[in-house]
């Protein structure tokens, strides 16, 4: 199967834009949102979606929302706002249950990529949004390939356009890295879950 070159369709589809749309864009942390939120904010009236469920324990889920609300304030683009949810650790662990056992980078991890982007295009749909994208695939550790097959899959099934992205090239990583000490960010050392902090 031939291997697609997800950061090249994302140049694609901005370089096609003939206005600035509406874009919810699902967040796992302000680390991660940093530079995917550079990177978007001359294209998109960007949307940050704080759904984390899988985040434990609730203090470190408090603690990355406090830093991704912190962010949003500290870029103080106009258009740059947060939707904010009920933390539903109970719906992620119904989820994932009998793939707890997973190693980190598994099925587990596909299935709480799933729940999160289907609650984003899900809130993208009632919302109004025109496009639905998330900044996982900024992380090394993410599967982008995984991430971008599950949000076509389900922009056919929404009919909400899905922001294709590798976030990742183009040093994406490295300058998330750089924005998170300029901004004084906190830098979780794990990836969220509880079964993930048992990997390490």
């Amino acid at each position: 199967m031939e291997k697609i070159n997800y950061d090249k369709v994302l140049e694609e589809i901005i370089n096609k834009l003939d206005h600035k749309p509406k874009l919810l864009l699902h967040s796992c942390c302000g680390p991660c949102s940093s530079y995917v939120i550079t990177y978007l904010k001359d294209y998109f009236d960007i949307t940050i979606l704080y759904y984390n469920p899988n985040i434990e324990p609730h203090e470190e889920y408090e603690k990355r929302k406090t830093e991704q609300i912190k962010l949003i304030n500290e870029l103080n683009i106009p258009s740059l706002s947060l939707m904010d949810t009920e933390y539903e650790n109970n719906i992620y662990r119904e989820y994932v249950k009998g793939y707890e056992d997973n190693p980190e980078g598994g099925s587990r991890c596909h299935l709480c990529y799933e729940l999160r982007l289907k609650k984003t295009v899900e809130l993208a749909k009632i919302n109004g949004f025109e496009y639905f994208g998330t900044t996982l695939t900024v992380s090394p550790y993410k599967n982008a390939s995984i991430l971008n097959m599950l949000g076509e899959k389900l922009s056919k099934e929404y009919n909400v356009l899905w922001l294709y992205s590798d976030f990742k090239k183009k040093d994406g990583y490295k300058k998330s890295i750089e924005l998170s000490k300029k901004y004084e960010l906190y830098r979780q050392d794990y990836c969220g879950c509880l079964f993930s902090k048992i990997d390490e």
